[in-house]
């Protein structure tokens, strides 16, 4: 089976990499341009490129897949199936009509629960019990094809968007590879349609959602905390500094908003309702620390607040 993949983040490196252990013909990787990264801004590769160049494979970069130039050296491929996994740029009708047996992709959520850019995120930061990966057929229409297989797992209270992330990577990868077993066998996919009466739709992560409000409730926080780790960090204002919190967890209690009304196991910080008890913290231009290295080394005190 020839097969196109197109992907670019971490998250679509373990597909990638077992539909490569599996023996599948990788025929071409697309994934997105070289961006600036690092303090320098120099040009790096994505995770994908970086996999498909170890392993000699024929890699395309194009800005946009619309001109008919970049479409030619699609279709000269001449794929059987195109794999996808967060490549992140939209893929034409043309595009997905040229594989034979069709477009399948990865997606980080029990479908049709959370279809858009930030699954995982808003599944932790909304109170989901679980989650999960979906492999499905792609449409025009984001997110909205007929799901071929799923994988669930719980969310624990300890979870984080890169915890489950890294999860659901290996669980996409595995579903995959069994998909594409399945149509060399069969020729095709069973396929079942989504309810949109169910569809909820995960808008991208802003950088201005980061900070805490501490008149939510500890079980808010904690979950806004860590569903925003590793990216973009929720923050919290600590003596006229903007500090990232990288991980807490809900405990019972009660203070003043934002008070820090003790040190068990980590920073007791009041909510409008119980605490967070934050274990990890960092202070602008310095690294992340323990929250008994940082109450030690800044000699924080009881009945300080963050704000």
């Amino acid at each position: 089976m020839r097969v196109i993949y197109a992907g670019t983040p971490e998250f679509a490196v373990p597909a990638l990499a077992a539909i490569i252990a599996a023996g599948f013909e990788v025929v071409l990787v697309l994934t997105q341009p070289d961006r600036p990264a690092g303090r320098g801004m120099k040009l790096r590769a994505s995770p994908v490129k970086e996999l498909a160049l170890r392993h000699n494979l024929q890699v395309f970069q194009p800005e946009t897949l619309k001109p008919q130039e970049v479409q030619e050296v699609i279709a000269a491929a001449q794929a059987d199936v195109m794999v996808v996994a967060a490549y992140g740029l939209i893929i034409p009708t043309t595009v997905l009509n040229m594989p034979k047996l069709g477009c399948y992709n990865i997606h980080a959520s029990l479908l049709p629960r959370w279809r858009g850019a930030a699954p995982i995120h808003r599944a932790l930061q909304t109170g989901d019990q679980t989650t999960g990966v979906t492999i499905m057929e792609v449409v025009p229409a984001l997110d909205a094809g007929a799901m071929i297989a799923k994988a669930e797992v719980p969310i624990t209270a300890r979870d984080t968007t890169q915890t489950l992330h890294d999860q659901l990577a290996n669980h996409g990868a595995r579903l995959m590879v069994e998909a594409l077993v399945q149509l060399v066998a069969n020729g095709k996919l069973p396929a079942e349609e989504q309810d949109e009466s169910l569809v909820n739709y995960a808008h991208k992560i802003q950088k201005s959602e980061a900070p805490i409000d501490w008149a939510k409730s500890a079980n808010e926080v904690s979950r806004q905390i860590r569903a925003f780790n590793p990216f973009p960090v929720a923050t919290a204002n600590f003596r006229g500094e903007v500090c990232k919190i990288w991980f807490a967890v809900e405990q019972a209690g009660a203070g003043a908003q934002g008070e820090i009304i003790g040190f068990e196991h980590g920073i007791q910080v009041a909510c409008g309702h119980d605490l967070i008890c934050i274990e990890t913290i960092q202070l602008p231009g310095g690294k992340q620390l323990s929250a008994q290295d940082f109450v030690r080394g800044h000699a924080v005190k009881l009945g300080e607040k963050f704000t």
